[in-house]
C-alpha cells in the first residue's frame, strides 16, 4: 500500500483541519480542560489522566525552528515537539484559535504529526499540479457523456474557456478525428460508452485528429479512460488522460520513412529505378506528388557539363501522385507513378524549381519543398515534394528529413550513373577485345557462345576466335585468362590480340604457344617490377592463363592442334563416334620450363569439332568429367544444327544461364575443298622451271574459265619460282587454289624469306616481287618442316 492510500485519497481535508485533528480545550491558564478521542489517539493520554492539567505536560513550551514554511492557508502553524505517554517525543503541527463568548474556554489547540501534514501538502500540489501544470490534457465526463470539469492543458487544447464548452459530448469536440488503435470502438463517445458500461480501463489508445487550435495539422495524442465511482461504489463518470505524442509519433514517421529508403534506395544500379523509388517511399505518407527530374547527361552516366547550377537542363524521370482515397493510410500500398517521358522540363521564373536551380539550395515554398540532387560540386537534378492546398506545410524536422532522403538518393544515382559510364565503357571493350563478326571461313561451319559470369560489366577472361589462315585453312582459339571482370578482360584481349597476330605469320601451333608463353613471362615480369606491392606481391592475371590453338586444312582434312594447360577438343565424327584427342596438355602460359607437343589428325567431311572452357563443363555441383559426359551426349546429335547444339549445351550445362566460372564455345563443322578446285604440280629446281609453271597454270585458269587472271598470274608464278630455282633447293611444289579467291603457292626447301625493296634505276633485279605485291590482295610466307611456302590471293573479277 502507497503512501497515499485508498483510505487517505478520500479525505482530502487538512490533518489540522478540527474535523480529523488532535484537539485539546485550553482555559486561560494554559490547563487543559478539553480532550478529543484524536487527542488521546495522537498522545496516548485518557482524559482524566490529562485534563486538568498544564498543556507543557505534553507540548514544549516554544516552537522548533522549520526549514520549509507552511502553505499559506496554514499561516500560523508551528511546529512543537511533544511528549507522548509513554514518554517518546513527536514533531508535532499545532493551530491555535480562539473561542469566542464567555466561559473558562479561551482557545482551541490542534495538532497532527507533521510527516502526515507534510504528506497532505505533496497531495495537496499534486492536485493542484495536475489541474494546472500537467502537460496532460484531464477531463471528467457524466455518466450522460457531457463534460464536467477539465484542467487547463485540456482547456488550453481546445482553446477556449471551459465555461464556453461546458457540457459537450466528445464527438463534439474532435468531429473529424479517428482512432488510430484498432480492437476498440470507433469513436470517442463509444470508447467512454463502454468504460462506463464495463468498467475496464482503455490504456494507450492513440487518436489522430486536429485539435481546434491546430486545425491544418494532424496531432496524435495517447489517450487513457476510466471509470470514476465513489466509496460507495456508485458510478458518476468517466476520465479521460490524453497527451499529445505528435512530436513522437512524426519522429516515428520519419524514422520509418528512412528505414524505408534505406531498404528500397539504392538497392540498384538503375539511375531511373532509383528515381522511380524515392517517389514511392515519399508518397503518400510524407507529400502528396513528388517529382524527379535529372540533367540528361546523367542518364549517359556522365556528369552535367557545368557547374554552373542555373544552365542546367533538366528532364523529367519520375513523377508519383497519391490517390485520394486513403492516403496517409499505414501499411497503404503506394500509388502507381505517372508515365514521363523523358522531356525536357521548363520552369517559370521564380517558381521554387527556379529558385532552386538559381541558388543550389534548397527551396521551401509554402506545400512545395525543392530539394538539389548533388555529388559533389555538380548538381544531378531536383526532387520536389508536394503536398495540397489547405495541408500543413512542411515544418522544420520534415525539411530535413527531406534533405537527408534526397542526399540518399543522390548518392545512390551517382553510383547508378558511374555504374552506367562503366558498364558502357565495358561493354565498349568488350567489343574492341571479342570478334563482333566472325568470319565465315569456306573450310567450316561455326557458331559460338559467349558467357561472363561478370554480369556487372559483361565481360570476362575466356576468349575464343576464328582466323582466317593462307592456302584456305582456318585457325580455331579459345583461351581463359585467371579472373573475371576488367582486368581479365584487358589481358584476354591482349592475348587475342597477340595469338592473332602470330596465327597470319602462319605460326604453326607448336610455336605460336611457344612464343605466346615467353611473351607472358616477360611480360609479367616487367609488371610486376612496375606495379609490385611494397610487400613484393603482384596481382598477375596473365601468368596462368589456358590456351588451345588448332589449325584446320579443308584440302587435306588435316587438323594440328596443341595446347598450354587448358582442356582438349571434343571431336564427333560424322558416324557419330565422339572422342576427346589424346592431345598433350603442355604447361600453362607464363610458366614456362616444358615444352608443348602437338598432335595432328584426320578429319572426315562433316566432323564436329569443340573448344570450351572450362567454365562450361566445370561446376561445384558436380566435377568435370561428368560436364564432358553432358556435353558428349549433347554433341552427338547430328541431326541438330550447330546453333541448337550451342544452345542445348548452354542449357544443360548451365541452367538459367548462371556460370560461376566464364564460358566460351565455339563449334565448326568441317568441309573439304573438291579435288577440282586444287591443282599442284612437282617441277624441278632448274631455270625451264618457270616456264613450265606459266603453261600449267594459264591452262588450270582457263579450265577454271579465269582467263581473264591470266596475266596476272602468268607474272606471279614466273616470278616466285624463279626466285625459289634462284634462291633455294627443289623439288618445288606449285598449287593453285580456286576458293573465294584465287590461291596460288610456290614451296620450296630454302629457309630464307623474301622481301620487298625498292631497286635504284641501274639495278637490273628487284623488282619482281615489287610488282607480285602490286598484282594480289595479300601475300606471304608460311613456313614448315621442309621449307617454306610464298603465297598470294587474287580476287575473281567482277561479274556482270
Amino acid at each position: 500500500m502507497t503512501a497515499w492510500n485508498t483510505e487517505q485519497s478520500a479525505d482530502f481535508r487538512s490533518p489540522l483541519d478540527i474535523t480529523r485533528a488532535a484537539t485539546a480545550v485550553i482555559d486561560a491558564q494554559d490547563t487543559v480542560i478539553g480532550w478529543s478521542a484524536a487527542a488521546e489517539q495522537l498522545l496516548g493520554y485518557r482524559p482524566h489522566e490529562i485534563v486538568g492539567r498544564p498543556l507543557t505536560t505534553f507540548l514544549s513550551p516554544g516552537p522548533t525552528p522549520s526549514a520549509r514554511p507552511f502553505p499559506p492557508r496554514l499561516r500560523g502553524s508551528e511546529i512543537r515537539v511533544a511528549r507522548h505517554r509513554d514518554g517518546r517525543e513527536l514533531i508535532v503541527a499545532t493551530a491555535v484559535c480562539p473561542l469566542p463568548g464567555a466561559g473558562t474556554a479561551e482557545r482551541v489547540l490542534v495538532a497532527t504529526e507533521l510527516k502526515d501534514l507534510r504528506l497532505w501538502e505533496s497531495q495537496q500540489a499534486l492536485l493542484h499540479g495536475l489541474t494546472t501544470q500537467s502537460p496532460v490534457g484531464l477531463a471528467i465526463y457524466d455518466t450522460d457523456l457531457h463534460l464536467t470539469w477539465c484542467n487547463a492543458a485540456y482547456e488550453q487544447e481546445i482553446g477556449r474557456p471551459f465555461a464556453e464548452f461546458r457540457g459537450s459530448r466528445p464527438d463534439d469536440l474532435y468531429s473529424e478525428g479517428k482512432f488510430v488503435s484498432k480492437g476498440h470502438p470507433p469513436t470517442l463517445d463509444g470508447v467512454m460508452r463502454h468504460v462506463l458500461d464495463t468498467g475496464e480501463p482503455i490504456l494507450d489508445l492513440h487518436f489522430l485528429g486536429r485539435p481546434p487550435t491546430d486545425p491544418e495539422t494532424d496531432h496524435l495524442w495517447s489517450c487513457a479512460y476510466y471509470r470514476l465511482q465513489d466509496a460507495g461504489g456508485h458510478v458518476f463518470g468517466v476520465c479521460e488522460d490524453a497527451f499529445d505524442i505528435s512530436d513522437r509519433y512524426r519522429a516515428q514517421r520519419r524514422l520509418a520513412l528512412l528505414v524505408e529508403a534505406g531498404r528500397g534506395i539504392g538497392t540498384t544500379l538503375d539511375v531511373l529505378v532509383t528515381a522511380e523509388k524515392i517517389t514511392e517511399v515519399a508518397v503518400p505518407e510524407f507529400a502528396a506528388t513528388v517529382t524527379v527530374d535529372l540533367s540528361r547527361p546523367v542518364l549517359e552516366g556522365e556528369l552535367p557539363a557545368t557547374s554552373d547550377s542555373a544552365a542546367i537542363s533538366l528532364v523529367r524521370v519520375a513523377r508519383r501522385p497519391a490517390e485520394e482515397a486513403g492516403r496517409g493510410e499505414p501499411g497503404q500500398q503506394p500509388p502507381p507513378p505517372s508515365v514521363v517521358n523523358h522531356s525536357p522540363v521548363e520552369y517559370r521564373p521564380g517558381s521554387p524549381q527556379d529558385r532552386s536551380l538559381a541558388s543550389g539550395g534548397l527551396v521551401l515554398d509554402d506545400t512545395t519543398l525543392v530539394v538539389p540532387l548533388r555529388t559533389g560540386s555538380s548538381m544531378l537534378g531536383l526532387v520536389t515534394f508536394i503536398r495540397d492546398t489547405g495541408s500543413a506545410t512542411f515544418d522544420s524536422g520534415e525539411v530535413a528529413l527531406a534533405d537527408e532522403l534526397v542526399a540518399r538518393t543522390a548518392v545512390s544515382i551517382d553510383n547508378a550513373r558511374r555504374f552506367a559510364r562503366e558498364r558502357t565503357a565495358a561493354l565498349a571493350l568488350q567489343r574492341q577485345l571479342l570478334p563482333q563478326h566472325v568470319p565465315e571461313p569456306s573450310a567450316v561451319d561455326l557458331a559460338y557462345r559467349y558467357l561472363p559470369t561478370d554480369a556487372v560489366t559483361g565481360v570476362g577472361g575466356d576468349w575464343f576466335d576464328v582466323i582466317p589462315l593462307s592456302g584456305t585453312r582456318v585457325g580455331l582459339v579459345v583461351g581463359d585468362v585467371v579472373g573475371h571482370g576488367l582486368q581479365a578482360a584487358a589481358t584476354m584481349g591482349r592475348l587475342r590480340t597477340t595469338v592473332r597476330a602470330f596465327a597470319q605469320m602462319d605460326m604453326d601451333p607448336v610455336e605460336l604457344l611457344s612464343r605466346l608463353d615467353d611473351l607472358v613471362g616477360q611480360s609479367a615480369d616487367e609488371q610486376s617490377d612496375e606495379l609490385g606491392a611494397p610487400d613484393g606481391t603482384y596481382a598477375d592475371v596473365t601468368t596462368g592463363a589456358t590456351c588451345l590453338y588448332a589449325v584446320y586444312d579443308p584440302v587435306s582434312r588435316r587438323c594440328v592442334m596443341a595446347r598450354a594447360g587448358h582442356l582438349p577438343p571434343a571431336v564427333v565424327e560424322p558416324d557419330g563416334r565422339l572422342f576427346f584427342p589424346d592431345l598433350p596438355a603442355g604447361p600453362p602460359l607464363g610458366l614456362g620450363g616444358l615444352p608443348f607437343e602437338s598432335l595432328e589428325i584426320e578429319l572426315p567431311v562433316g566432323s564436329l569439332l569443340a573448344l570450351f572452357t572450362d567454365g562450361l563443363v566445370e561446376a561445384r555441383d558436380r566435377d568435370i568429367d561428368q560436364g564432358l559426359d553432358t556435353l558428349g551426349r549433347v554433341l552427338r546429335d547430328r541431326h541438330a544444327s550447330l546453333e541448337e547444339l550451342c544452345d542445348r549445351a548452354v542449357a544443360e550445362l548451365l541452367p538459367g544461364g548462371t556460370t560461376a566460372d566464364d564460358t566460351a564455345l565455339l563449334l565448326v563443322r568441317t568441309r573439304e575443298l573438291h579435288a577440282s578446285q586444287v591443282a599442284e604440280w612437282e617441277l624441278p629446281a632448274e631455270p625451264s622451271a618457270a616456264g613450265r609453271a606459266r603453261e600449267l597454270a594459264i591452262g588450270q585458269l582457263n579450265h577454271w574459265g579465269l582467263a581473264e587472271l591470266s596475266f596476272a598470274t602468268e607474272l606471279i608464278v614466273s616470278e616466285l619460282v624463279t626466285n625459289a630455282v634462284r634462291y633455294a633447293e627443289g623439288p618445288l611444289h606449285v598449287r593453285l587454289i580456286r576458293d573465294r579467291t584465287l590461291l596460288c603457292e610456290v614451296a620450296d626447301s630454302g629457309h630464307t624469306s623474301p622481301h620487298l625493296r625498292h631497286s635504284g634505276e641501274d639495278d637490273e633485279g628487284g623488282r619482281g616481287l615489287f610488282i607480285v605485291a602490286q598484282l594480289v590482295q595479300r601475300w606471304g610466307t608460311r613456313y614448315t618442316r621442309s621449307g617454306k611456302t610464298i603465297w598470294t590471293e587474287q580476287a575473281f573479277p567482277a561479274t556482270g
